[in-house]
């Protein structure tokens, strides 16, 4: 195997997007303990949700060929690094290794994973380009890697908070995203709502979000569920970048601009978990 396959092969399934995975599920896990635990069930839970995540990536790759031809030709596929076989047969191995893993942690742990891997697949095979649906798959999944965690240690009611934190932030980067690859789109037939409801709407749409996700933050807080550390975390950083996220995006919704604003999310999202981690 030559370097640049090496590379394409890491760059396909979005490492970023696979270790925020990992550690989300990790935390949950962590945030849902018990006195006793299975700490090699976290770790099998943490790897098999990263796994499947990596493999729903190369999928949604295969079925943006053509997209990404327009959005992003330096992905692996449109820039001939990997071919379209090669990806499928990644895809397959790593689905086959995270059911196996996440099937000696729980039967519980197992259904969601086989759920998640089915719905990646109908995600990129359709249902993204049903206007909302495929971004609200995405936040749901985003947060039931949450739910997966606590399953890890079975305790599903404290990973409850985290999942809808992480649901509403991804829901929020998922409408970004589709106004950055408003062009692409287009030209290939996807009807993403900013495309059908313009950029005025969609800004609308992510600006009552992130108020209901401030308004939400606030809620462990002030019923002690979570701590002082973590209420001065989402104090001074997560809740101060969503509101710059929101004067930036109404002052410049150029596609670089979205494609930084996009990348904080990403980045407020750790430091949401590293609140919650930090507040119990």
């Amino acid at each position: 195997m030559n370097l640049n396959k090496l590379v394409a092969l890491i760059k396909i399934i979005r490492p970023t997007n696979i270790v925020i995975t990992i550690l989300s599920i990790a935390i949950a896990a962590i945030v849902c303990l018990h006195s006793h635990f299975n700490l090699i069930n976290i770790i099998f839970a943490s790897i098999s949700g990263g796994l499947t995540a990596a493999a729903g990536n190369i999928i949604n790759d295969i079925f943006d060929f053509e997209i990404d031809k327009i959005n992003r030709p330096d992905r692996p596929l449109p820039s001939k690094l990997l071919s379209i076989r090669s990806a499928y047969t990644y895809y397959i191995a790593l689905n086959i290794l995270s059911i196996g893993i996440s099937s000696f942690i729980n039967n519980y742990a197992l259904i969601i994973n086989l759920t998640a891997v089915i719905i990646l697949f109908f995600y990129s095979y359709k249902l993204k380009r049903i206007v909302l649906i495929g971004n609200i798959l995405v936040a749901f999944l985003t947060g039931l890697a949450f739910i997966y965690g606590g399953i890890s240690v079975n305790n599903i009611r404290e990973a409850i908070i985290p999942s809808l934190f992480a649901l509403l932030i991804n829901f929020i980067r998922e409408l970004v995203k589709d106004m950055e690859d408003i062009e692409g789109d287009s030209k290939a037939g996807i009807i993403s709502f900013p495309n059908r409801f313009g950029f005025m709407n969609s800004k609308r749409i992510i600006a009552g979000f992130s108020i209901l996700l401030i308004a939400a933050t606030f809620y462990p807080f002030l019923f002690r569920i979570y701590n002082i550390k973590y209420f001065l975390i989402i104090l001074l950083l997560v809740d101060p970048i969503l509101l710059f996220i929101l004067k930036s995006l109404f002052k410049d919704d150029s596609r670089k601009n979205l494609n930084k604003i996009s990348f904080i999310l990403k980045l407020n999202m750790v430091f949401g978990l590293t609140a919650i981690y930090f507040g119990k």
